[in-house]
């Protein structure tokens, strides 16, 4: 057993061994296009060298330049005739290339098959370059993990085999198999292609970590939580898989108009070689040759490569960023967008309650008082328990455990302390608070903050406001919305005062507070019918039913929280607000980009036609006009890799 041991370590699963094996057909079908090209290419100029276009051997050469050059375009156009028993541009441009031969332009026809070939070459190149994030991320996924086995020993197992709750061994350098959390160790984990961010981020005993993500330079014992097609690593995969398949609407209409507009120029062509002739008093030469052009300019080559090299880029830039797109059809939509609606916790704001005012009464001691209140919160697992927790451990005063704690639902808490009843809660639980203390419980408010009274032994001691902490970059960011033409919304549980009182801080308008689930349901609804498309931004756990009725769901992944990512069309990896602006004006790059393709498309196809019909136009330079419109919107869609 133990010696066919490191065979079984050579063995790989099968998805990767698929997986590579699939970039290798890949590549070789890359590289064996412009091969092909370029022999192509080097027949016709040996043809024409040759300089006598008659011979035998100029024949044979340029047979060999269409056969070599042709042979990729030729069957991937009678695939589409056979299966979907329709005409596509490849067919045509080999139609136009065999009349062009067949009327004795041999040296027309050849070029003409050498520099589609080329062009062919290019736009697999180019859109496997926009892919090429994707790629990366694939290459990313490991293959084996270190493990500790029940007796303590470690040992190596396939990723397949790892299951939730082994215990992994990471050491400096290696990435890390699965999710999971830090159990031992220090060091700093480059998690860029997960969250985005450029630095590593430093991870001790009870921080997460994610599969596919690279360990510096200390070993970690990391307990998995989730393993395989279950890590954020895996499903982000999926979903970018997923985007780069989904074929946007503009592009599915294009796609249908293309079956059509084929068809349309097989029969104006059927129709150019007669007509002229009888009409125009064209020579029989003349009139084929015309047909032949109008045949390879007519082509809507550079319009069906109009959208899709752009669409990847955008994804494929967004995935560097932690911006993962769930399909192409986003994009469409964040270009038409109106409003921008926020929830408030956990985006707008920090999430995490802080002590912002703590005032003592009844000339009580303030560190006693800290301490009695951090003892009797301490057994609470509220958030607003747990900031008071945190602000009390300033104190120097020991804490002791308290007795007879009892909660009480929606209001707070009471428990006999060192001998004495304590009660702390909501100020409405209190009805012998003074009128100072009224104004002050009052004032906080309405500013916006959660006021916590302190009573012992029934007489008011203590106060506690907290607030949830605005984002430090909200308000700029709220303020480049507005400068977009967009309006902005805010969305809440939280009461009028205090939703008020954030909206105010942050500069935004429409305000909605006291909101449930169902509520911003119909919020949204409503936004979309005043003003149009509306991109709700939260944090994809509590807004998942607003999130996915806006037109654009934005959701604050957490790196990589479950619910985010099924929940949004668009993940935030790394919570960074920042990225709002950008994802919009990413939108209106796209769309911007690809109208520029479809007019420069539609423009060459109108000239091209024109100076044919007008006796101008040579087969070579319509050649060249033609693909050379294709490759100028394929790499006009790539700028928006940058």
């Amino acid at each position: 057993m133990n010696a066919l041991y490191p065979l079984e370590k050579k063995i790989q699963p099968l998805e990767t061994r698929k997986a590579r094996r699939s970039v290798f057909i890949e590549k070789c079908t890359q590289h064996g296009e412009m091969i092909a090209a370029m022999s192509s290419g080097i027949l016709v100029l040996l043809a024409y060298l040759w300089g006598n276009p008659s011979s035998y051997l100029s024949t044979v050469l340029f047979l060999l330049a269409y056969v070599i050059g042709g042979f990729a375009k030729a069957k991937e156009g009678i695939q589409t005739l056979v299966h979907e028993k329709e005409l596509d541009v490849n067919l045509l441009m080999i139609f136009a290339a065999i009349g062009a031969a067949m009327i004795g332009y041999w040296l027309e026809g050849s070029m003409l098959i050498f520099i589609f070939a080329v062009s062919g070459a290019l736009e697999s190149y180019t859109v496997a370059k926009s892919e090429r994030d994707l790629s990366n991320l694939i290459k990313m996924k490991p293959e084996t993990a270190r493990i500790l086995d029940e007796h303590g020993q470690e040992r190596e197992v396939r990723i397949e085999e790892l299951k939730k709750d082994d215990l992994m061994i990471v050491r400096p350098g290696e990435r890390i198999a699965a999710d999971g959390i830090v159990q031992e160790g220090f060091s700093s984990v480059d998690q860029s292609m997960i969250t985005g961010e450029p630095l590593p981020a430093e991870k001790e005993p009870n921080d997460e970590v994610f599969a596919g993500t690279i360990n510096g330079s200390g070993s970690l014992v990391v307990k998995v939580t989730r393993a395989g097609e279950e890590s954020v690593f895996a499903k982000i995969i999926r979903h970018i898989e997923q985007a780069r398949n989904e074929v946007p609407v503009t592009q599915t209409r294009i796609e249908r108009l293309e079956k059509v507009y084929a068809k349309a120029v097989l029969g104006i062509t059927a129709l150019l070689l007669v007509l002229p002739h009888y009409l125009l008093g064209w020579n029989w030469s003349e009139t084929v040759y015309r047909a032949m052009v109008f045949l390879v300019v007519a082509s809507p080559c550079a319009l069906v490569a109009s959208i899709m090299p752009a669409v990847l880029s955008a994804i494929s830039n967004g995935a560097r960023k932690g911006i993962l797109f769930k399909s192409g059809y986003q994009l469409e939509m964040l270009s038409d967008a109106r409003v921008v609606a926020f929830d408030k916790t956990g985006t707008l704001t920090q999430g995490k309650p802080k002590v912002t005012d703590f005032l003592v009464f009844q000339e009580m001691a303030r560190d006693e008082l800290l301490a009695a209140v951090g003892s009797i919160e301490s057994l609470s697992e509220h958030p607003i328990a747990q900031a008071i927790v945190r602000f009390a451990q300033k104190t120097k005063e020991k804490w002791s455990r308290p007795s007879e704690l009892q909660a009480i639902t929606g209001w707070g808490v009471k428990a006999k302390y060192q001998g004495e009843i304590w009660r702390i809660g909501k100020p409405k639980m209190f009805g012998n608070m003074d009128g100072e203390i009224s104004q002050v419980v009052e004032k906080m408010e309405q500013e916006g903050k959660t006021v916590v009274l302190v009573e012992k032994t029934g007489k008011v001691v203590g106060l506690i406001a907290l607030q949830d902490t605005v984002r430090p970059e909200a308000k700029a960011i709220v303020q480049q919305l507005k400068q977009m033409g967009l309006k902005v919304a805010m969305l809440t549980g939280d009461q009028q005062v205090t939703a008020e009182a954030i909206a105010k801080e942050v500069g935004i308008d429409l305000v909605y507070s006291d909101c449930l689930p169902e509520d911003k349901v119909s919020i949204v609804k409503d936004l979309r019918e005043r003003f149009g498309k509306v991109v709700m931004v939260g944090d994809g756990v509590n807004d998942a039913p607003a999130l996915a009725t806006a037109s654009i769901g934005v959701a604050m992944g957490g790196a990589g929280s479950d619910v985010a990512l099924e929940t949004a069309d668009l993940v935030l990896m790394n919570d960074d607000l920042d990225r709002i602006p950008q994802v919009l004006r990413l939108g209106k790059r796209v769309q911007r980009i690809v109208k520029q393709n479809m007019a420069l498309a539609l423009t060459v196809i109108c000239l091209l036609i024109l100076a044919n019909f007008l006796q101008v136009m040579t087969l070579p330079f319509g050649v060249i006009g033609h693909e050379g419109s294709t490759l100028l919107v394929i790499l006009n869609g790539l700028r928006l890799l940058r």
